[in-house]
């Protein structure tokens, strides 16, 4: 049996995973889904946390575990399960990108943003007066994020997300071929997706290409969504 950890998007916390979580607990595997600092229930404040903050919280997990565990991140995610596999390669058996941003050395999550204009993110945000966090228009949220989700899932977003620090957005990551290029890679994209558009993400796994590329007809949240489907591809790693 595998250990997986799944890391959550911008705005999320570990309760995105609920259903993914009961699915691969179901097949024999343990699982971990922590929330981010800031994030979730965990209440670090918003102007202390950093890329490295979430990638030292994702390294501690996986040494706290004997075995590798496969590395799962959705959306922004994709950034820290790089980085963390960068500092801990030894600890991570594979990588899974979930609708997520991947990038090469030298890039930023900011950087994304000139690569494809169509996505719902960026014409929906809401920076704080300070400009240290940002939220998504609340009214906006199921076009953006949950067009192909349950009612009661929408719903429960909308209370639970919380604003995203907005300096991890702007720094740039830094892997190696040595570390972080000697793990194996999966791609899932998310064909109807108007957050991460499918467009962008084929840009990403392109430039940077992963050993398989799994698709889900499905939107930015495929854990709402389609969690079977998206287990099934988990599993097949």
């Amino acid at each position: 049996m595998s250990t997986f950890v799944l890391v959550h998007g911008a705005w999320h916390g570990a309760w995105c995973w609920y259903k993914v979580v009961a699915l691969l607990e179901k097949a024999g595997h343990t699982v971990i889904a922590p929330d981010l600092s800031s994030q979730g229930i965990d209440r670090t404040p918003i102007s202390q946390v950093s890329l490295d903050m979430w990638t030292q919280q994702i390294c501690q997990i996986l040494n706290d575990h004997l075995t590798p565990s496969i590395l799962i991140g959705h959306s922004r995610a994709g950034a820290i399960i790089s980085q963390a596999a960068e500092q801990c390669p030894e600890k991570v058996q594979a990588l899974a990108y979930v609708a997520a941003i991947l990038l090469r050395d030298g890039e930023s999550l900011r950087q994304t943003e000139d690569w494809d204009k169509t996505s719902l993110v960026s014409p929906n945000i809401i920076f704080s007066e300070d400009i240290s966090s940002m939220t998504i228009a609340k009214e906006k949220m199921r076009e953006v994020f949950y067009e192909e989700c349950p009612a009661e899932d929408v719903v429960l977003a909308q209370l639970l997300m919380t604003p995203e620090a907005t300096l991890p957005w702007v720094t740039e990551i830094h892997i190696t071929e040595n570390n972080f290029g000697r793990i194996p890679r999966v791609y899932i994209q998310c064909l109807r997706d108007k957050a991460v558009p499918p467009a962008l993400q084929k840009k990403m796994y392109t430039a940077l290409p992963c050993e398989k590329v799994l698709s889900i007809d499905t939107d930015h949240s495929p854990f709402f969504s389609k969690p079977e489907e998206l287990v099934a591809h988990l599993l097949s790693i």
